[in-house]
């Protein structure tokens, strides 16, 4: 099974993102930080579930070596950490998840995979708009990790719920995903 997204990201964004780079670094700062800490807590959702215990524990460290990756560049910009504030994207998406075990479960997957391919997507843009270098070879890398954990949380998703189920709840978040995509300004900030 594959996961598109069904909008791409405005060239807008990118702009967005060029014209206040340090305001998006701080962003990314707290998105890798949340992205650890999130995965700590499915992890301890599901302790029952050794595959995904053991998931998002190696996600959780790589997430977190991507956060101090990211505070190093803040800091050569002269830069410091901003103050974490809501992400209107994730918050929006979250804000689908269905009630009950097995669907919070399966939507929980479904999300941080869809979260995580729209990562990929943005950061590979950003990548390709970037002249050559290390901060083009970063972006360039951190894309190539958020394809593997989009990846990672889809075959979880497969591994626990049938395949029909999981088309079909993904198709569904992946309509509303490109509603709130749609619907949110651009901003120098991933989401």
């Amino acid at each position: 099974m594959k996961l598109e997204l069904r909008c791409a990201t405005r060239s807008q964004w990118l702009d967005a993102v060029r014209g206040d780079f340090g305001r998006f670094l701080q962003d990314h700062a707290a998105c890798e930080a949340k992205a650890s800490a999130m995965a700590i807590h499915i992890a301890k959702h599901y302790p029952d579930k050794i595959d995904i215990v053991e998931a998002m524990t190696e996600l959780a460290v790589e997430e977190l070596a991507h956060f101090r990756d990211v505070v190093r560049r803040l800091h050569a910009e002269a830069l410091t950490l901003a103050p974490d504030t809501p992400d209107a994207y994730v918050n929006a998406l979250l804000s689908h998840m269905r009630r009950g075990r097995e669907p919070f479960m399966l939507d929980r997957l479904l999300i941080a995979a869809i979260v995580e391919a729209r990562g990929h997507e943005r950061f590979a843009l950003l990548a390709r708009a970037l002249d050559e270098g290390e901060s083009k070879r970063f972006y360039e890398s951190i894309s190539r990790s958020e394809a593997r954990h989009y990846q990672l949380f889809l075959d979880l998703a497969l591994a626990h719920f049938d395949t029909s189920e999981v088309g079909a709840r993904l198709d569904e978040l992946l309509r509303i995903e490109a509603d709130i995509v749609n619907a949110l300004p651009n901003r120098a900030a991933l989401h």
